[in-house]
């Protein structure tokens, strides 16, 4: 008890060489997370044609979101109790463990229980994602421990910047790592793709021996029990959702496992919530809803990151069918949405930094974000590759503040002994947004397609789309462009049916305007709090949830 009190009445204080080391060691970590997913998704058609198992091919993506989703709130709770520091060296390790094993997927055979390559590989990556949830989160969490909140907008900003970085990098490293010759050692065949995993032991290896030497204890810890009951229930509401949207638009909504999986993830959630209103040590603390910045900024976040996902994840369909572009060109063409991503998350960070304000910047984000949803929307048929870029644009500068501000806004309004659960809070808000937006507005997309041609003669090219799943429309888009022999090509380069795909796509898009009007409608609900400039503690008391004009004080923050 003692100890505790002299580390309470104590401020814990940081040299700037800890701080330095630190800051490195985490960038390395954020951008082997945020690499991770456009790195593989590069290598996969190889790796399928090495392992086989086409029809296991998205399962690949999905373990690692499903694994790194569902333990994000619970490594956020693990850090408050636990301290960051081992919980981020933990996840750095399984994160590791599970790149080893992913480049080692068929090495040898089939394995007992495992089976063939492509299992392995799906296994090990959901291996690899329990660790990637760590990273993010306790990253974000070891920020706001080291530097106060006005500081850490900066930060934020070159961390937000490092997910639009990752997006242009990632397809160029997994190209590069992809194409390399297979090369022999101790008897066995390395093949170029096994790189792609690979490449992560090094670089993770020497952002993990920084941590252990240079990171500073911190010692928040708030101690108490985990909370067993609610972890299994997170896992059992949420694993069922995120499958359910992924099946839901290959097999169909109505299908009896897809409703099954929703009915389990909602009678999941009931007892959740029931658990966690009466558990000492929640999961996550009901109490922080009451907090209207955090209930209102989280909101936001899942809005956005909604809209995002979903029209992102088409804009290449629609560049390859509706501007005739190859699948490579097409990626290129969003380099555009990148670089206004990069540039507005990382001046939104100083911008913030220098006036004390965030609302403001959400706020423009949000608006700009709308406006370059509905200005894609409208893209005329008939339109040239500038005219298109130009308007994506615009849509990667409204991103850019939505990538750090609204974490940022949460962390300032919640009690020290819950930033680690807010912190965590706002990411796993953020990446179910992605998820549901990409299910919701593929299911969108089928619908368009299937609407207008209800009444199409089965002879007219626009009957074949109807019944084409959305695989299948990218295997056409892709097939137009290697060769008139491709087959497929031949329907997609007829003007219905690629007219009836880009009108589909664009009306995608436009729902994607409408759920921004939501994200900008809740982010104007926003408190407008001001942000602590140092962590000297405050002579006022200011711990009341939803009313505090910025981070409560706390002592064992440090003085930096």
């Amino acid at each position: 008890m003692h100890s505790h009190a002299m580390t309470q009445s104590q401020p814990q204080t940081f040299t700037p060489l800890e701080k330095r080391v630190t800051l490195i060691a985490l960038m390395i970590v954020f951008l082997l997370s945020a690499l991770d997913q456009t790195i593989v998704a590069t290598a996969m058609p190889r790796i399928v044609g090495q392992l086989s198992g086409l029809d296991l091919y998205p399962w690949v993506t999905t373990a690692y979101l499903l694994a790194s989703t569902v333990m994000v709130p619970i490594y956020g709770k693990l850090s408050d109790i636990y301290g960051r520091k081992p919980i981020l060296v933990i996840g750095i390790v399984i994160f590791i463990v599970g790149s080893a094993l992913c480049g080692l997927s068929g090495e040898f055979g089939d394995l007992p229980l495992l089976g063939g390559g492509m299992v392995q590989l799906i296994v090990f990556r959901a291996i690899q994602g329990l660790g990637g949830a760590a990273l993010i989160t306790s990253a974000f969490a070891v920020i706001a421990d080291l530097y106060p909140p006005r500081e850490r907008a900066k930060l934020g900003g070159l961390f937000g910047s490092t997910f639009g970085l990752a997006s242009v990098v990632g397809p160029l490293v997994g190209g590069f790592l992809t194409d390399l010759p297979t090369v022999h050692l101790l008897g066995y065949e390395i093949a170029g793709w096994r790189w792609v995993f690979y490449i992560n032991l090094p670089l993770a290896g020497l952002a993990l021996f920084m941590i252990l030497v240079k990171t500073p204890r911190l010692t928040h810890r708030t101690g108490g029990r985990i909370d067993f009951v609610g972890a299994a229930l997170l896992l059992t509401c949420f694993v069922p959702l995120l499958l359910a949207l992924s099946l839901g638009g290959t097999a169909g909504w109505a299908a009896p496992h897809v409703l099954g999986l929703f009915a389990l993830a909602a009678l999941s959630l009931i007892a959740f919530l029931v658990v966690e209103a009466r558990v000492e040590n929640p999961i996550i603390s009901l109490s922080l809803f009451k907090n209207r910045t955090f209930a209102t900024a989280n909101l936001s976040a899942f809005l956005m990151f909604m809209a995002f996902m979903g029209m992102v994840s088409y804009l290449p369909l629609y560049m390859q069918m509706g501007l005739g572009l190859p699948a490579t060109t097409s990626g290129l063409a969003m380099t555009p949405l990148t670089i206004g991503l990069i540039v507005a998350a990382t001046a939104s960070g100083f911008l913030v930094n220098r006036i004390g304000r965030y609302k403001i910047v959400m706020v423009a984000g949000a608006a700009l974000t709308a406006l370059a949803a509905f200005l894609l929307s409208q893209t005329p048929p008939d339109a040239e590759l500038p005219d298109l870029m130009w308007r994506v644009t615009l849509l990667g500068l409204g991103l850019g503040p939505a990538q750090s501000v609204f974490n940022l806004a949460s962390q300032n309004a919640v009690p020290r002994d819950q930033l680690g659960v807010a912190t965590s809070a706002g990411q796993f808000f953020r990446q179910v947004g992605s998820t549901v937006g990409v299910a919701v507005f593929g299911a969108v997309l089928t619908h368009n397609l299937a609407a207008p041609m209800k009444s199409a003669p089965a002879a007219e090219p626009t009957a074949q789309v109807r019944s084409l799943s959305l695989a299948e429309i990218e295997k056409m888009a892709v097939g137009a462009h290697q060769g008139a022999a491709g087959e497929g090509a031949v329907a997609v380069v007829q003007p219905e049916v690629r007219a009836a795909v880009t009108s589909a796509i664009l009306g995608v898009v436009f729902t994607g305007f409408l759920v921004c009007l939501l994200g900008l409608a809740s982010t104007l609900l926003v408190p407008d709090l001001p942000l602590q400039a140092s962590r000297k503690p405050e002579p006022l008391d200011v711990r009341a949830l939803g009313e505090a004009p910025g981070e409560p004080p706390q002592p064992d923050r440090g003085a930096g």
